[in-house]
């Protein structure tokens, strides 16, 4: 249990999204966790002090004089392991950045020798509104994580971004910090990872597209991320996301759409791991308008869709590494290594669509890595988390990415 015995400081701020805060005080102490829980005083308008010392088994205090005794913010602020400000408000939040201290939060805020997690609730237009950018920011800057924000039903009755993250996913989130803070070879790596299909229109309401679901290059983007790369995930058409704040998502539909990104971010990166399942034809001509059903056939003109990781490989330099995936059906191996040569891959992560429990659509992968000195290594079947986790240990432990770490 990575949060057993782990000392947490719960700041909880004036939001609706405080009623949710006992819920989380519960998950956090069942994961091992002693929780210490401050408030500001606007946050005793959402949920009852007496409600969060029931379940934290703990005093909450609101003020650094509460009338009787003096409440130690220096004390709080070195005791925690981490400190969970949740839910933060845009005022808070703007409070944080700037370094004010009129309340205990802001107080132990300021005390604080441990990471701080900040998790924001409110409405949209407050959340993207540009000061409120410009805080976020700011708290980046200093060294804190932010935990996104969720999309969906807001308290004005709006529906759009800057819902807090449910508690479970934020225990989750603390979880992952914990296994994963001691072990950070790739800081200051930045990584580009491809993930998804791509959809390419040919009408109003069809596509071309494939199975592919994004879940290995999810995966392996936070794989990147937990080891301290800092991670572009380009995403094609998808319902899977992910939430680690090392993981920068840019949402793509088509082929031309992931190229342009790719382009862009590309140059930057020292590791690339292309996999997405890109299509290879797209329509010649999308139409306008709904196609109709009239003759028995329908002839499609298509054209080839530019070639990401070879025209990568034409623009890697050499401290960067370039990793590609090869999904075959037959001649597997000679497949992906004409693939290795042709595209100036470093690594190609082989797929054979033969292997049960593999490719698209499950939640396990059997791959193996071929390497462009010849080399190969097969993993087992396993979960893509698992995979995941083992291709970019093997990475790592390569000889291509020496003077890049």
């Amino acid at each position: 249990m990575p949060l057993a015995g782990k000392k947490i400081v719960l700041a909880v701020t004036g939001s609706i999204a405080a009623y949710k805060t006992p819920q989380l005080v519960r998950l956090l102490i069942k994961a091992g966790a002693t929780v210490k829980v401050i408030t500001t005083p606007s946050a005793e308008e959402f949920v009852s002090a007496l409600s969060l010392a029931t379940v934290s088994q703990h005093p909450v205090h609101s003020n650094v004089n509460d009338g009787s005794a003096w409440n130690n913010h220096v004390e709080l602020g070195r005791w925690a392991d981490a400190m969970l400000v949740a839910p933060c408000s845009a005022n808070t939040l703007a409070k944080l950045a700037n370094g004010l201290c009129d309340n205990l939060v802001c107080a132990v805020y300021l005390s604080a020798i441990c990471p701080v997690f900040v998790a924001p609730a409110m409405d949209e237009d407050m959340w993207l509104h540009q000061s409120t950018q410009q805080n976020i920011q700011k708290l980046r800057s200093y060294g804190n994580t932010i935990l996104p924000v969720a999309n969906g039903e807001l308290a004005s009755g709006l529906v759009g971004e800057g819902r807090m993250r449910e508690p479970e996913e934020m225990v989750a989130f603390l979880e992952r910090y914990f296994v994963t803070q001691g072990n950070k070879p790739l800081k200051g790596v930045k990584a580009l990872v491809t993930a998804g299909p791509t959809y390419e229109r040919i009408d109003p309401v069809r596509f071309i597209g494939n199975f592919s679901t994004g879940k290995m290059g999810i995966a392996l983007a936070e794989a990147l991320a937990d080891k301290g790369a800092t991670v572009t995930l380009v995403l094609g058409p998808s319902h899977l996301h992910t939430y680690h704040p090392n993981v920068t998502t840019i949402k793509i539909e088509s082929a031309a759409e992931m190229y342009e990104a790719c382009m862009s971010v590309f140059p930057e990166t020292q590791i690339s791991i292309l996999a997405a399942a890109v299509a290879d034809y797209s329509a010649v001509v999308v139409a306008p308008e709904k196609i109709k059903k009239q003759d028995d056939t329908l002839q499609l003109a298509l054209k080839k869709t530019n070639d990401i990781l070879a025209t990568l490989g034409t623009m890697k330099k050499e401290q960067q590494l370039l990793v590609g995936f090869a999904l075959e059906t037959n001649n597997e191996h000679e497949n992906a290594l004409k693939k290795l040569r042709e595209k100036n891959a470093d690594i190609i992560v082989l797929n054979s669509l033969k292997d049960e429990g593999a490719g698209f659509g499950h939640d396990t992968n059997k791959v193996t890595l071929l390497y462009r000195d010849g080399a190969h290594i097969t993993l087992p079947l396993q979960s893509k988390k698992e995979a995941a986790t083992a291709i970019v240990n093997h990475i790592i432990e390569s000889n291509y990415v020496e003077e890049i770490i």
